[in-house]
């Protein structure tokens, strides 16, 4: 498949599935796989990405080379989320699924953001990788930019809850037995009081009726520890709680022993 000339790229040479063999009486024939599509996953970690993933996988149509998760190098955690890279390296290993991390200044512009994670798909796309999906919900602005930004590359988007009612795809986040705390608060919209918190029923119930229940404008952020698709739960311990400009943070320590 031919992919982006660029100078950044190196080959990541990704196998192809192999044909499997069936013998019959008129000898071995091939019988030819279903080609999967081969995308990349941006994954923060909250239950937005969890849920996105576990559409993904139920639908059998897409092989996901690799995890893509942006770090604030300063400070060694997810950017905007503040989780400790340790633990989103958990999450991969428990998913199963590699991890690609890309590194970005603290403050950092738009400019270095495109630019690093430009060099990172590029380098994907030599490998065969010609999309990348997005757990984005109803945010326009959003979509367009990230589509804006692989369209430069040759790239597309895939977004598997795109335009879902946040409300019952949190429900139904719960039901499907994900568990998930909530790790952020911009406490202009959302006390304190809800950092720290399980995501379920009881916490939807106390929402205040201008937060969406899936946080999708920023009012909360969570990190998934169990769930469907993870081989093991993340285990963790609650840490220091800290206030930056309008956010509030809650720290998680991972637990020592339980993934290396």
């Amino acid at each position: 498949m031919p992919g982006l000339k660029c100078n950044l790229c190196t080959r990541l040479n990704i196998p192809s599935p192999s044909p499997l063999k069936e013998r019959g009486t008129e000898g071995v024939r091939l019988i030819k796989t279903q080609k999967m599509e081969k995308v990349l996953f941006c994954w923060s970690g909250g239950k937005d990405s969890a849920i996105s993933l576990h559409e993904i996988q139920k639908s059998q149509k897409y092989e996901i080379v690799s995890l893509l998760t942006t770090i604030t190098g300063d400070y060694d955690r997810v950017s905007l989320h503040g989780v400790r890279r340790t633990l989103i390296e958990q999450q991969a290993y428990s998913l199963g699924i590699p991890i690609e991390e890309v590194f970005i200044s603290k403050s950092a512009p738009n400019e270095e953001y495109d630019s690093k994670m430009g060099e990172t798909l590029c380098r994907f796309k030599q490998g065969g990788v010609s999309s990348v999906v997005f757990g984005d919900i109803f945010l326009e602005w959003v979509k367009r930019y990230r589509e804006g930004n692989l369209a430069k590359l040759g790239m597309k988007g895939i977004f598997p809850i795109w335009g879902r009612d946040t409300a019952e795809l949190t429900r139904s986040f719960i039901a499907l037995g994900f568990q998930a705390i909530v790790i952020c608060v911009n406490i202009k919209v959302l006390d304190k009081r809800f950092l720290g918190r399980t995501l379920d029923e009881q916490f939807l119930t106390e929402l205040p009726s201008n937060v969406d229940p899936g946080g999708e404008n920023g009012e909360f952020h969570s990190f998934v520890f169990d769930g469907p698709i993870f081989k093991e739960r993340i285990a963790y311990t609650l840490g220091e709680r800290m206030l930056r400009d309008s956010f509030y943070f809650c720290d998680l320590l991972p637990k020592e022993g339980v993934i290396k």
